[in-house]
C-alpha cells in the first residue's frame, strides 16, 4: 500500500488504535512482518484483539468490531458459544494431551459421520493443510498415478502441492522453495471450463485426483457453477480419477452436511477443518473406506501393501475433540446454518443498497453465509442491485485493487467493522439485524472517507 503520511484514513486509524500500534512494534522484533498469518498483514498494522463474544470482538484499545472474519471462517456459532466454551472448560480440567487414544475422539468422529454419510472412515489432523496433503497422498497411493488436477484460484493450504496457482504462478511454475518436479505433477485448469476439463482428462492417464473448492475459489469469490461440479463428478468417475472436495471452509457451514449435501455431489475424499473443531485447531481427511484403509495396519498387512504412515502430535487433541463435538451437536440440532445463510443474504442486499445510493460502481455478492465485495478493477458498467458474478472474468473477481482495498478495510475498522483483506467475510448464526445495520452504516461512512481522501470520485 502507498504509505501516504497525509492520508486522513491512516491518521484516523492510528489515532484510534495506539495500543495495537504498540503491540505491532513488539511483534516486529519477533515475527516476519510482525505477523503469524499472511492474512493478518495490514498497513500500517493490524488490530490486536483481547476478547470476543457472539458476532463482535474488542481490541486492546477497547474498540468494538462487528466481526466478519469469524476466526478465519471457523466460527459458525459465533465467538464463545456457551455450549462449546463449557465443553472446552470441562475437557481442560481432565488434561490437555494424553499421548493415547481417548473417548472424546470417538464422539468427535461419530459427530462427523452423523452429518456426512460419505465419511465412511476419517483420520484427524491438526489443520486443513494437513488434511489436503493426506488426501493427495492417499489418492496417489490408491490409484498408482502421480498427477493432481487443480483449479486456478482455489486454495487448498500451503504445502508444496498447493503453493502456487491460487494467487500467482497460474502457469504452473513452482513458487519459491517448491521443487520443479512437484509443480510439474500439477495440472491447472479454469473452473467452469467443461471443455478444458474433458480435454485434460482425455489427454492424460496419470491423474490420480482432482481437488476443488466446491462453491468456488475463496468460498465463492470466483463462483463455481453447480452444473460444473456435477460434471466434474461424472468425468472423474469416468476416467478413474478420485474427486477430493475441499470442505475446509464449506464443511458444516453451507449446510449441516457441507457443500456435498447442499449441492448433491458425493466426493471420494474430503478435507475438513475450521468449523470441524469448533474454533480450536483441528482438521480431518475423510471419505471412502477402501481409500482410507491405506492408513490401516491390519488391512494393508493382509493385502500385502505398504501402509501410508501418518503421525501428528496433536491429532484429535482432547480439547479440540470436545469443542468440535459440541459445535457439531449444536449444528445438528438447531437452525444455525439457516440463520447464518439468511442473515448473509440480508447483508448482501443492504450493502448493495448503500453502493447504489452512493453511486459506487461496485457490488456485493456471495452464497450461503459468505459475502464478497467486487471493486470493479476494470471499470465495467454494473448495477450493484443486479450484479451477476458469473458474467465477470475470474481475473476481475479475484484481483482487487490492493491499495484501495487496504484503505477501505482501514476505514471500515475505524467505523467498527472487520472483514478479511479481500473485503469479504463470513457470518455466524449470532449475526442479526443490528450487525446488518451496523455494517451498512460502516460501508457508507467508509466510502465517504475514501472520497474525502481522494481515492475515488
Amino acid at each position: 500500500m502507498d504509505q501516504q503520511t497525509n492520508s486522513r484514513i491512516v491518521a484516523a486509524f492510528r489515532e484510534r488504535t495506539p495500543g495495537s500500534a504498540a503491540f505491532a512494534e513488539q511483534a516486529s522484533d519477533l515475527f516476519p512482518s510482525g505477523i503469524t498469518h499472511d492474512s493478518r498483514h495490514q498497513y500500517p498494522y493490524g488490530i490486536y484483539v483481547t476478547r470476543a463474544e457472539g458476532p463482535r470482538k474488542w481490541d486492546v484499545d477497547g474498540n468494538a468490531y462487528i466481526d466478519f472474519f469469524g476466526g478465519h471462517g471457523s466460527l459458525l456459532l459465533g465467538h464463545r458459544h456457551p455450549v462449546v466454551a463449557a465443553a472446552v472448560a470441562e475437557a481442560a480440567t481432565e488434561g490437555t494431551h494424553y499421548g493415547a487414544s481417548h473417548p472424546r475422539e470417538i464422539a468427535w468422529g461419530r459427530a462427523v459421520q452423523r452429518l456426512v454419510p460419505a465419511a465412511e472412515r476419517l483420520r484427524f489432523t491438526s489443520s486443513g493443510t494437513e488434511a489436503t496433503l493426506m488426501a493427495v497422498r492417499l489418492a496417489r497411493a490408491f490409484t498408482g498415478k502421480t498427477a493432481l488436477l487443480r483449479f486456478r484460484g482455489h486454495f487448498h493450504g500451503w504445502h508444496d502441492h498447493m503453493a502456487g496457482g491460487y494467487s500467482n504462478h497460474f502457469d504452473g511454475t513452482p513458487t519459491p522453495g517448491v521443487l520443479s518436479g512437484v509443480a510439474e505433477q500439477t495440472v491447472l485448469l479454469d473452473a467452469n471450463d467443461l471443455v478444458g476439463l474433458r480435454a485434460a482428462l482425455a489427454a492424460r492417464d496419470d491423474i490420480a485426483a482432482a481437488i476443488i473448492e466446491p462453491t468456488g475459489a475463496s468460498f465463492g469469490q470466483v463462483p463455481v457453477e453447480p452444473s460444473f461440479l456435477h460434471a466434474l463428478r461424472e468425468e472423474t468417475t469416468r476416467h478413474g480419477v478420485l474427486l477430493i472436495m475441499d470442505e475446509v471452509v464449506t464443511g458444516f457451514r453451507v449446510a449441516r452436511g457441507g457443500a456435498q449435501a447442499a449441492l448433491g455431489v458425493t466426493p471420494d475424499l474430503m478435507s475438513f477443518a475450521k468449523i470441524l473443531a469448533g474454533g480450536l485447531p483441528g482438521g480431518a481427511v475423510a471419505g471412502r473406506e477402501d481409500v482410507l484403509s491405506l492408513l490401516d495396519f491390519g488391512v494393508t498387512a493382509k493385502a500385502g501393501r505398504e501402509k501410508i504412515a501418518h503421525q501428528g502430535t496433536y491429532n484429535a487433541n482432547p480439547l479440540s475433540a470436545a469443542a468440535g463435538t459440541a459445535a457439531l451437536e449444536v449444528i445438528a440440532t438447531t437452525d444455525a446454518n439457516a440463520r447464518a445463510n439468511a442473515t448473509a443474504a440480508t447483508l448482501r442486499q443492504a450493502l448493495n443498497a448503500v453502493l447504489a445510493e452512493e453511486r459506487v460502481p461496485w457490488a456485493v455478492y456471495g452464497t450461503f453465509s459468505g459475502f464478497h465485495l467486487f471493486m470493479n478493477p476494470e471499470g465495467a458498467v454494473i448495477d450493484p442491485l443486479r450484479f451477476d458474478p458469473l458474467a465477470m472474468p475470474a481475473s476481475a473477481l479475484k484481483n482487487q485493487p490492493k491499495d484501495l482495498a487496504a484503505k477501505l478495510r482501514l476505514a471500515l475498522q475505524i467505523h467498527g467493522v472487520d472483514t478479511n483483506g479481500r473485503i469479504g467475510g463470513v457470518l455466524s448464526s449470532t449475526h442479526g439485524e443490528a450487525e446488518v445495520r451496523g455494517a451498512a452504516g460502516a460501508l457508507r461512512a467508509a466510502v465517504r472517507m475514501l472520497r474525502a481522501d481522494g481515492e475515488m470520485p
